[in-house]
């Protein structure tokens, strides 16, 4: 018997395995988090909407950014890595990527005033540091997109910074080699997603290098990394519905929770709920069924 790949990371949400020394084996769960804790109840296809959607930018944003991305398909998976069968079902859920040294940045593009951004922009009148015009709104159109890195903090929470730290963190030609392809890969999925009549408010991408060639790794525009409301229920003042675990959200915060493990038990209702709105963006941005999708539901 083939023994597994090693574990490399386990994640709230994802877990990274070796396989030899140049590929890796990323495999999305069904696990969900809020408020950086992680719940008991999976969300049924949660995983295999973040590997589908992950496959799909990297195929129509592959002539803005060379990516990490080898091979999603479950037969090639199987014969790149050697022992993922004694991983379980993973079929729809892995992908194999090359490894790369993992530039220490998130680099968020953000193109509407929401989230900690909002919530710095109504503390201060800045976003990331940077002054902005009065009188923003939650939820308002910036008048153009924003590059906004943040780094992980000793905690696990991203700390925001602007872009002279950044520079200052891994050079001033990388940060602008960085926020450049940023902000080209944000304008093509913008313009991808408002087709299907939504708006990409703000997402996250994460670099590394491979033979000194900066790549896209990691998850790509998914509703884990992303904010995608609906373009005809954007009303600056209030938060749109996102595509994504905010009914997962909602729900918890009305809860009488601390917000410490361990968390509350989700209902049924709100389980089908978010798993509902997860499929909702796939199909919705791709125009395909995840039906069509490797793996069981």
């Amino acid at each position: 018997m083939t023994p597994a790949p090693a574990l490399l990371r386990s994640g709230k949400v994802r877990d990274l395995y070796q396989v030899g020394p140049d590929l890796v084996l990323l495999v999305a769960s069904d696990r969900v988090s809020a408020f950086d804790v992680v719940f008991a109840e999976p969300i049924p296809n949660k995983g295999r909407v973040l590997t589908a959607m992950t496959a799909f930018w990297c195929e129509r944003l592959a002539d803005v950014a060379n990516h990490a991305l080898v091979s999603a398909v479950p037969e090639q998976i199987a014969a790149l890595v050697p022992g993922v069968a004694e991983l379980g079902s993973v079929a729809g859920r892995a992908v194999v990527m090359r490894a790369a040294e993992m530039v220490p940045l998130e680099c968020v593009v953000r193109g509407y005033l929401a989230g900690q951004a909002y919530e710095e922009y109504a503390q201060s009148g800045t976003v990331h540091s940077t002054p902005m015009p009065a009188g923003l709104r939650l939820g308002d159109r910036l008048s153009e997109p924003m590059f906004t890195p943040s780094i992980k903090a000793e905690t696990g929470h991203d700390e925001n910074i602007d872009f002279a730290r950044a520079a200052k963190i891994v050079g001033d030609e990388t940060a602008e080699e960085l926020r450049q392809v940023s902000l080209a890969l944000y304008a093509r999925a913008a313009e991808q997603v408002a087709r299907a009549g939504l708006v990409l408010a703000d997402t996250k991408f994460e670099f590394g290098r491979i033979d000194g060639r900066l790549v896209l790794c990691d998850e790509v525009v998914t509703p884990d990394s992303s904010r995608l409301w609906p373009a005809d229920q954007v009303v600056p003042g209030s938060t749109p519905p996102a595509f994504d675990k905010q009914p997962l959200r909602d729900w918890a915060a009305a809860q009488p929770w601390d917000r410490t493990p361990p968390p509350p038990t989700l209902p049924d209702e709100v389980v089908a709920a978010t798993s509902a709105r997860y499929v909702a963006a796939y199909e919705r941005v791709t125009g395909r069924s995840l039906d069509d999708w490797y793996g069981p539901a």
